[in-house]
């Protein structure tokens, strides 16, 4: 039996259901015993940018640590999250994990300073955006089929991807611009619910372990903690119930509480709006105008007094700031050197090289290479081409 047209009612009538998934690029004959987005979920971990994020940073560069959230382990809990808040709702929990699997990949080294880094490089060449590399890697870079280049995942996947944080208004930047001209993400309307509740996994994972982090790195305390909305009810709520309980454990505790305040509120909230909308169909959450999988108002303003204070405290600590410096020197020493001797890069992008019709072209060919590269990698290669030790 072919699995694409079971289970239609064990989803909910807004959710996206498998047997009726709009088609991927390259034609294919069913799989006897996966859903196209079981297809997709599995694609994506055996994908070699998945594998990547094993050594890539959040918020700590690689090596500072092996205790620190890596990219890897984030999309791991981004997935997790994805797949409780989906399963709850009667949604397609296969492409909410798809979408949260891999809403990182496009990713560079050093995280969102390397992402900085590399926007400002490529401002002259059509820009850069890691949903948008995302997009680029499953549609083109990642190259290990016979029939296709990519990935060639579905198109609610690709959707997911590109939306999942809500509609993208023009200019796009150049890598989302050419996957849009090939598949026509709609990009003006909102995403699928699934694509939605992975954009608030991911905010509940980073909130979540960027609290973690930051303990454990001593940039603040649990007094610090008890200052803040959300945080000081957890605290207090274990202190009433362990009072004396050694600190680790203490603070484990009251983390996942505040984990659980966040998941327990996005299912709330989504189950209000899906009560009030009464959506029929995928294309009906599409076309609300607004997200229907958010945080209530009261936990998000909380929330972003939390994420005031990570900034202040962790984001930008000057420990965090020296480091963001050096990282940002790596990217901007690698990406002229690779400009102006495209020799340098390994032979299997020599092709790709010599067919570049314009310093655009090559730039773009330079930037898929350093943004794919991990954080140990680029440290390596930089003191390799430059000479240059820590």
């Amino acid at each position: 039996m072919d699995p694409t047209r079971t289970g239609r009612n064990m989803l909910a009538p807004y959710a996206c259901h498998p047997e009726d998934f709009r088609g991927r690029r390259f034609p294919e004959s069913y799989s006897t015993f996966r859903t196209a987005f079981q297809r997709d979920r599995d694609r994506i971990i055996h994908s070699s940018a998945f594998r990547r994020l094993k050594h890539k940073t959040q918020v700590f560069v690689e090596h500072e640590g092996d205790y620190y959230r890596t990219r890897l382990t984030h999309t791991i809990e981004v997935a997790q999250v994805a797949r409780t808040i989906a399963g709850t709702l009667g949604l397609n929990t296969d492409l909410a994990e798809a979408v949260a699997l891999a809403h990182d990949l496009g990713h560079p080294p050093f995280g969102h300073t390397g992402e900085d880094a590399l926007a400002l490089l490529m401002a002259p060449f059509g820009g850069f955006d890691h949903n948008a590399q995302a997009l680029r890697i499953v549609t083109r870079l990642e190259k290990h089929y016979a029939d296709f280049d990519g990935l060639n995942l579905t198109w609610e996947t690709l959707e997911g991807i590109a939306k999942h944080n809500g509609p993208v208004l023009p200019p796009y930047p150049y890598a989302l611009e050419a996957v849009n001209r090939e598949y026509d993400l709609e990009l003006a309307t909102h995403a699928s619910a699934e694509a939605q509740v992975a954009a608030v996994a991911d905010d509940v994972a980073y909130n979540h372990h960027d609290l973690h982090d930051g303990l454990r790195s001593g940039l603040f305390t649990e007094d610090d903690l008890m200052e803040l909305p959300v945080t000081r009810p957890a605290f207090e709520a274990v202190d009433a119930l362990y009072p004396g309980l050694e600190p680790m454990r203490r603070r484990h505790e009251a983390l996942r509480r505040v984990f659980g305040v966040m998941v327990e509120d996005v299912i709330q909230v989504a189950r209000q709006r899906l009560e009030a909308a009464q959506p029929q169909s995928v294309a009906e959450i599409r076309d609300m105008g607004t997200s229907v999988i958010r945080f209530s108002k009261p936990l998000y303003q909380d929330l972003k007094a939390v994420k005031s204070f990570l900034f202040k405290r962790m984001y930008r600590a000057p420990s965090v700031v020296k480091e963001r410096r050096r990282v940002t020197a790596v990217i901007n020493d690698l990406f002229p050197l690779y400009m102006s001797d495209p020799a340098l890069l390994p032979a299997e992008w020599r092709q790709d090289v010599a067919e570049a019709r314009d310093e655009t072209a090559l730039a773009r060919i330079v930037l898929d290479y350093v943004s794919g590269m991990t954080d140990r990698f680029a440290l390596a290669e930089h003191a390799r081409l430059t000479g240059a030790t820590d």
